[in-house]
């Protein structure tokens, strides 16, 4: 399932297209993805103009001249792509529509936005914008870990007396919003943190060095374009390649890269997921 970087590099892809262009028309081609639309979707989308693009943790959020924001999650198989784009940054033509092209929105700059998603585990919904964060989805969501609320004192104290694994606690979505599997790994095995440490246990300068460590990871992530390891696509269309920087994800055997470390990358499974770590330099 995309994560933090992915859904940014979709959202910075979007932004031109969308951002101060109305909504000319609206298609919505099926009743539901993974939970019914709200009702008259298609024209409460209709004629509005897109004041503002922004991402909360995995969420992007359209906020309209509607005084209403269309959230939108790409759930696992999910793509959001832009054809016909007037700056010229994608295909100038639209292709025809396929199978699971379930959201089409028309843009009266000649853009289209396509919502792709063939297994249908994403989500769409029309909330007002000005109590967008006390939507279920939106609520219980911790710090974003780009941003100042983000800090080594917050982090120290949140994990506290944690008596979970460092792993299942990062990912826990109430203590930090957007972090998932592969991020939680990568930032683990720069940290030298072994994954299965209980959190609470963990010295709190370990832990406070974890925030600038964290940010890196997200960071070069979106510069790459994010991961693209099965199903997700940028905006463009194109695939996302910090997957080939990997250090620890997905690298199961390989040589374990940290300088001056002989180990190798094990797999191990924690809470139904895989965890990829160093059993010899994380510690």
């Amino acid at each position: 399932m995309p994560e933090l970087p992915e859904v940014e590099t979709v959202r910075r892809g979007l932004a031109p297209s969308m951002e101060g262009a109305r909504i000319a028309l609206a298609q919505v081609n099926r009743p539901d993805l993974r939970w019914p639309f709200p009702p008259r979707m298609a024209e409460r989308l209709k004629g509005q103009q897109v004041e503002r693009l922004r991402r909360r943790s995995k969420y992007i959020l359209a906020d309209l001249s509607s005084g209403e924001s269309l959230l939108i999650h790409l759930g696992m198989s999910g793509r959001m792509t832009v054809s016909g784009d007037p700056l010229g940054q994608f295909v100038h033509t639209h292709p025809a529509q396929e199978k699971h092209d379930h959201v089409v929105l028309d843009m009266d700059n000649g853009a289209r936005i396509t919502f792709n998603d063939p297994r249908r585990f994403g989500a769409m919904d029309l909330l007002p914008t000005d109590t967008a964060q006390s939507h279920p989805l939106l609520a219980k969501l911790g710090p974003e870990p780009l941003g100042n609320s983000f800090s080594e004192t917050y982090l120290v104290e949140a994990l506290k007396g944690k008596n979970t694994p460092i792993k299942s606690a990062l990912l826990d979505q109430r203590i930090v919003a957007g972090l998932g599997n592969i991020y939680v790994c990568e930032a683990l095995h720069r940290a030298r943190i072994a994954p299965t440490r209980k959190a609470g246990r963990i010295a709190q300068a370990r832990v406070g060095s974890l925030v600038p460590i964290i940010r890196d990871v997200l960071n070069e992530a979106i510069a790459a374009g994010g991961s693209s390891l099965k199903d997700f696509r940028q905006a463009s269309g194109e695939l996302g390649y910090f997957q080939h920087g990997f250090h620890a994800y997905d690298r199961e055997g390989a040589p374990c890269p940290t300088p001056g470390c002989s180990g190798t990358i094990r797999r191990i499974v924690q809470a139904g997921r895989s965890t990829f770590y160093c059993p010899q330099c994380q510690r």
